[in-house]
């Protein structure tokens, strides 16, 4: 029977860009940047990493799907890298494969990084995946866009439980509005000003009832972090954060037939919290897990992943969120770092970035937002649409 990664691994450092509009840089340099912070945080030399896992979902670089622009980017020469994509769950699936090499024996330090040039393809939003994937997937699905799919869920979701749209949509400006603050408190963060409810609520239409601020933006950025044996870190430093948990769960697709899906939830999510909370050994979530960075691409996506973690009952979100139960001084911190909602989404970055947040908070070193002795912190990834979508979670503590 298996036993699962928990305690095996640790995190010994991280690295992390500024997320943003950076003009100034190219993919290499954003690499370069979160790569010498993640080894000098570490105390450690290139020469002692044994493997690498490299992350990016767009193609800007002429050496095809090849892990070659970590290689050649970081001068890490006949080393073992390979390149992996999970749409937007591509940096968590990094750190997943890192941390499982490590847990094999396989190696005893390894790297994952992730990085991502969104703003360079010229495109006002995520690039157009349907022509990345094959124009077979026009014929499966002609019409379907991110604002719109999630839309859809957000009306669904009101619609079940008896949610006036006007309620429903200060609900979600609640959920804007607190992540909006926690990123005024981040210097990496892209988006840096506060929000407020009533701006959020008449910020321009998207796709009803999503608004401008109910939606993540685009950004440039790049995540690293590089693991070792549990046994061995202490050798590093004296604060290394343990790895509970990682594990992925992808869609099979049956939500886009004619089952019992009803379109007001994630049920991959469902799947893949009940494998990482076994493997953690967490029994109530609610009491147990003490901060979370999840894929806020929309802010009902933020909603709906409250319920889909079993944190909040389902249908009751909106009562915690009217609560401050997820405000960076409530019992359990979302986004504290101000998440997508902030920093945007470097598609290929984003879950190392989550992770980071994660890291420095379980060290107390997250400055103003420093959240008060958590023991648990938790990431989740959503790749795709809420019809057919890739999930990935992990679990750190100390």
């Amino acid at each position: 029977m298996s036993e699962g990664i928990r305690d095996k691994v640790a995190i010994i450092g991280m690295g992390c860009t500024r997320f943003g509009e950076r003009w100034e840089a190219g993919g290499e340099e954003l690499m370069v940047e979160a790569f010498q912070e993640a080894i000098e945080d570490a105390g450690i030399e290139k020469k002692d990493i044994d493997a690498a896992w490299f992350s990016t979902c767009m193609d800007s670089n002429n050496v095809g799907k090849t892990g070659m622009p970590l290689s050649m980017t970081l001068k890490l020469p006949f080393k073992p890298v390979t390149r992996v994509e999970n749409f937007c769950a591509g940096g968590t699936e990094a750190l997943r494969n890192a941390v499982y090499a490590v847990a094999s024996g396989a190696y005893d330090i390894c790297l994952a990084l992730g990085v991502e040039k969104l703003k360079d393809t010229g495109y006002g939003g995520l690039p157009d995946l349907f022509t990345q994937m094959g124009n077979k997937n026009r014929m499966i699905m002609p019409n379907v866009t991110a604002p719109g799919a999630f839309a859809m869920m957000a009306n669904a979701y009101f619609a079940k439980y008896g949610i006036d749209p006007k309620e429903g949509k200060k609900l979600l400006a609640m959920i804007s509005a607190k992540s909006h603050k926690n990123g005024a408190k981040n210097p990496k963060a892209h988006l840096r000003r506060e929000a407020t409810v009533e701006q959020i609520m008449n910020a321009p239409m998207i796709a009803y009832p999503l608004g401008l601020f109910d939606c993540c933006g685009v950004s440039d950025g790049s995540a690293a972090a590089i693991v070792c044996r549990a046994d061995m870190a202490k050798n590093f430093r004296s604060d290394p954060v343990l790895v509970k948990a990682m594990q992925v769960a992808i869609s099979s697709g049956e939500e886009l037939m004619y089952t019992d899906w009803d379109g007001t939830y994630v049920k991959t999510t469902n799947k893949c919290v009940d494998m990482a909370y076994n493997e953690a050994g967490i029994t109530n979530p609610r009491e147990e897990v003490g901060m979370m960075e999840v894929h806020d691409c929309f802010s009902i996506t933020e909603l709906v992943t409250y319920e889909d973690l079993h944190i909040s009952p389902r249908g009751k979100a909106g009562d915690d969120i009217k609560d401050g139960f997820y405000e960076l001084d409530g019992k359990i911190p979302c986004q504290p770092d101000g998440g997508l909602k902030c920093f945007g989404h470097p598609i290929g970055a984003s879950g190392l970035r989550m992770m980071y947040e994660m890291y420095k908070q379980l060290q107390g070193k997250a400055g103003d937002r420093q959240i008060e002795n958590p023991k648990y912190g938790l990431t989740h990834n959503l790749g795709g649409f809420p019809i057919n979508n890739i999930i990935s979670i992990g679990i750190v503590g100390r």
